[in-house]
């Protein structure tokens, strides 16, 4: 049975209260002030508590921090007559789970109060990471054990003892920069400078003279001379992020350091010579640029001395849990407490496409620290693409299975849909969207439909938008906003 606490001095209330609440499954204790509510945490252990906020004594702004002092887990629900924008956002950053402005709406109220008692359930049975990790292994930040990992840190090592040039490639944000400061940490110029340039950041007028510097006079505004990034990292290495969106002008003169370890400063006649390991990084297929004469064939080989090919987080989903510990860990910052996952958690992260890789999964991570209403992640506290991303038959868990009348036999077929169905269907999908608000049904069950479209088509996109009933540029439309894979679709 589940325990609320109410904390509020007006009389009225508490009787409306035990109106509203009165069942079998919840038991009602009431207290009249924010020292007496405070006190009663400790004798009725409350698995809600619901306080006002105006009231004689402590406020239920101070209640609410005596709260948390006391059980950091503990749900509140704050709530007034008196509501003000300074007040609402004050009780959020208190951690409160909700606000409420009086007279309230009572389907709303019982609403709110069952998805607070579900929440602290959740949190009571979320679970502590365990260091999953070496502590060298949270400093380097290249995080993993899947075999694709495997091979990658064996390919550092490898690099690491030379002074090769190296190339590193994947999607964006599969960690390729971190990779390449491995390579330098382990390398024998670990002790020399280690600079890193987006040559995709850059506006192509500025990164030459990024690069390579500049003479004074050399262009309007020059007013001075310019020490450039190779001449600053003599001795040390050169990170160049992106090098596929580099101009052919700049690709030349990068081609002719890698060659001979010499330049011009731009306006300048005098050669610099320099000493720099180069790293570069691209997200582009190279080998299509150099076939289409975007990129020098030349400068490709002289990059791609080793290869290192990052493999995308959808294709070591062992690495997901390990990630998580790392970044939670991370963010707690030296000595603090990481944060708890609750259940389900995990398995929708893992279960999610991630179309923007491991910074995808960092971003997720800081935002639902930011939005976690306890200690503990919850699956509610992710953003609704890697909830609704579950199986069809996941968002309908209500729904009665459909048998043929030889239920059971291996001829049984289910009998075919006909349109008087879709109501029942569309009333299943809404009560289970009651029990979570972020969960807004058309966007979740379209993202489902489209996936399980292309499956059904073999990632045929013509096929697959004649399915649905839609033109293929629509089908393409919503593949993009909702970032499915046509390779995640089909696996």
């Amino acid at each position: 049975m589940d325990k609320l606490l109410l904390i509020d001095d007006e009389a009225d209330v508490q009787y409306s209260f035990r109106r509203i609440f009165a069942s079998p499954d919840l038991q009602l204790f009431t207290a009249s002030s924010g020292e007496e509510g405070v006190r009663a945490i400790e004798r009725v252990k409350p698995d809600l508590v619901i306080s006002d906020i105006r009231m004689a004594g402590i406020n239920g702004l101070e209640t609410l921090r005596r709260i948390r002092q006391l059980d950091p887990r503990l749900p509140v629900i704050l709530m007034t007559a008196y509501g003000t924008t300074q007040t609402a956002i004050e009780a959020m950053k208190l951690g409160a789970y909700d606000y409420l402005l009086k007279p309230f709406d009572v389907p709303k109220l019982k609403e709110l109060v069952a998805k607070a008692l579900q929440a602290a359930r959740e949190s009571r049975q979320a679970t502590a990471l365990q260091p999953m990790l070496e502590a060298e292994d949270y400093e380097l930040g290249v995080i993993g054990r899947s075999e694709a990992m495997q091979g990658i840190f064996k390919l550092i090592g490898q690099v690491a003892a030379t002074d090769a040039t190296a190339l590193i490639t994947g999607e964006s944000g599969t960690g390729k920069e971190l990779v390449a400061r491995a390579i330098y940490q382990y390398g024998r110029r670990a002790e020399r400078p280690f600079l890193a340039i987006n040559c995709a950041a850059i506006a192509e007028n500025l990164l030459e003279s990024e690069l390579f510097g500049h003479e004074k006079g050399a262009f309007t505004g020059a007013a001075a001379q310019r020490i450039g990034k190779f001449e600053q990292c003599h001795g040390g290495t050169l990170f160049l992020d992106e090098i596929g969106d580099m101009s052919p002008a700049t690709q030349t003169k990068i081609l002719r350091v890698l060659q001979s370890g010499t330049f011009e400063r731009v306006g300048g006649n005098q050669t610099v010579t320099v000493d720099v390991r180069v790293i570069a990084a691209t997200n582009k297929p190279l080998e299509e640029a150099v076939a289409r004469k975007e990129f020098r064939e030349d400068l490709f080989y002289r990059l791609n001395v080793v290869r290192i090919q990052m493999p995308p987080l959808r294709q070591r989903r062992e690495d997901i849990r390990l990630l998580v510990d790392y970044f939670l860990r991370r963010f707690a910052g030296p000595g603090g407490k990481p944060r708890s996952i609750g259940p389900g958690t995990l398995e929708a992260l893992e279960g999610y496409a991630w179309p923007g890789n491991v910074r995808e999964l960092e971003n997720t991570l800081r935002r639902a620290m930011v939005v976690a209403k306890g200690p503990a992640i919850l699956p509610s506290d992710l953003p609704l693409e890697m909830v609704s991303g579950a199986p069809a038959a996941a968002l309908v868990p209500s729904m009665p299975a459909v048998r043929g009348p030889e239920a059971g036999s291996a001829e049984s077929t289910p009998p075919p849909a006909t349109a008087q169905d879709v109501p029942g269907l569309a009333a299943a999908l809404f009560r289970f969207a009651r029990t979570d608000s972020k969960l807004k049904v058309l966007p979740a069950v379209e993202r489902v439909l489209i996936i399980e479209a292309l499956k059904e088509t073999s990632g045929n996109q013509v096929q697959a938008a004649k399915l649905l009933g839609i033109t293929r540029a629509t089908l393409r439309k919503r593949i993009e906003k909702f970032g499915i894979r046509q390779e995640l679709a089909v696996n």
